[in-house]
């Protein structure tokens, strides 16, 4: 009988994680456990992905607001801080500005308008219009601000980020000013040391400030870096993708991955004999419609991936075929002719009308976000998942 279904995603349910577990054998398990309770098979060319905060967790990569503070600390010493760009986030973003005001004397504080980087909005673009407001040329003080839009509680949250932030700040008695403007440029005028903390653009961000007479410019990236007393780090990211795990820590993103995603792909080949692609996986890289929130707050959707998950898809476009190529074509003469001109297709089709509408995102962003929508973020139990059938095609 012909098989009827193409792509299955399964989430599956894993213990709780604790410091020092054995992530990798954890993770065999639950897809040998899994496979066994639904009556799947493992398959070459399977995916298992796990989420980036269990392994995280397995790791212990955790540090305390004192361990920024203090490496904040030795970079600005008792110059005011420019902490430019933030995200709007109690779970991204908040306890780091608690470690980061306790290392500091004085900070100016300086928001993108009207949204962070990732989507999130101080206020509504059209009122900018409305206000006269040109928000890639207008500096705008917290009075300003105040004075043109009010006061503006996030769509979700419910929350005042300006409001919240400052309070963040004065609560280790430090000062605090706020100001909006896009250009990085800005916040040279209030202070030559300046803490950038945009994500995706933050490379471009340092390069300015450098070039315009910056004198200590640091990133997020920059910041845990290496262990302060013993706490977690990335050497690569340093807070960059960390998360709140209480009132007074973060919990980082993971480190070694690479490894990780070997050790677990070279199990799975010893207990099963096949051969299943592995990934560890962060936020997913998609937009939500109402709020307008791109969802990738971490650094990368995958810090760690085998290598069967390089590259990009090479895929055409059925119903182009159907409507050109084949478009005097119908049922099972159609079908065969569509399945010999994907058995046959070219290895690159970039450029190719044929492909034209395919995503020709990279497969970990692609397949990492199909993960975060399928585990959540919340209490659904299930930071593994397992993708079957998602290299299949319609000739297969």
């Amino acid at each position: 009988m012909e098989r009827m279904v193409g792509t299955i995603v399964r989430g599956l349910r894993a213990p709780i994680v604790h410091k020092g577990d054995n992530i990798a054998e954890i993770v065999v398990d639950t897809v040998l456990r899994a496979s066994q309770s639904e009556s799947f098979s493992v398959q070459d060319k399977d995916i298992v992905a796990i989420t980036e905060s269990i392994v995280a967790r397995a790791q212990g990569n955790y540090a305390s607001i004192d361990a920024i503070a203090k490496d904040i600390h030795s970079k600005f010493g008792d110059d005011t801080v420019g902490v430019i760009f933030p995200i709007l986030s109690r779970n991204r973003f908040a306890i780091c500005l608690r470690g980061i005001a306790k290392g500091a004397k004085k900070i100016v504080l300086m928001f993108s308008y009207p949204a962070d980087e990732v989507g999130n909005h101080l206020v509504d673009i059209d009122l900018l219009d409305e206000k006269g407001v040109n928000p890639w040329t207008d500096v705008l003080s917290e009075k300003q601000f105040r004075d043109f839009f009010g006061y503006n509680k996030h769509t979700f949250t419910g929350v005042d980020y300006i409001d919240y932030y400052k309070s963040l700040v004065e609560e280790y008695g430090v000062e605090c000013e706020i100001i909006f403007s896009n250009n990085p440029k800005t916040i040279l005028s209030y202070t030559k040391s300046v803490l950038t903390c945009d994500i995706h653009t933050r490379f471009r961000t340092k390069r300015i400030l450098k070039a315009n007479g910056g004198e200590k410019i640091y990133g997020l990236d920059d910041i845990l870096s290496t262990s302060i007393d013993g706490s977690g780090y990335n050497e690569k990211y340093g807070l960059l993708g960390s998360n709140k795990a209480t009132e007074e820590t973060v919990k980082l993103f993971p480190r070694d991955c690479q490894p990780l995603v070997e050790d677990i792909q070279m199990l799975l080949k010893e207990k099963t004999g096949k051969t299943v692609e592995v990934m560890v996986y962060g936020d997913g890289a998609f937009k939500d419609p109402v709020g307008k929130i791109w969802e990738l707050a971490d650094p990368v959707v995958s810090p760690g991936y085998t290598k069967g998950l390089e590259g990009t898809p090479n895929e055409v476009k059925l119903k182009y075929l159907a409507d050109n190529n084949f478009a005097g074509l119908k049922g099972e003469e159609l079908k065969k002719a569509i399945s010999e001109y994907i058995q046959n297709k070219q290895a690159n089709l970039v450029g190719a009308m044929e492909s034209q509408g395919t995503t020709p995102r990279r497969l970990t962003d692609l397949i990492g976000s199909l993960c975060d929508l399928t585990s959540g973020s919340g209490d659904k139990g299930t930071p593994i998942v397992y993708i079957q059938g998602y290299f299949d095609n319609y000739a297969k």
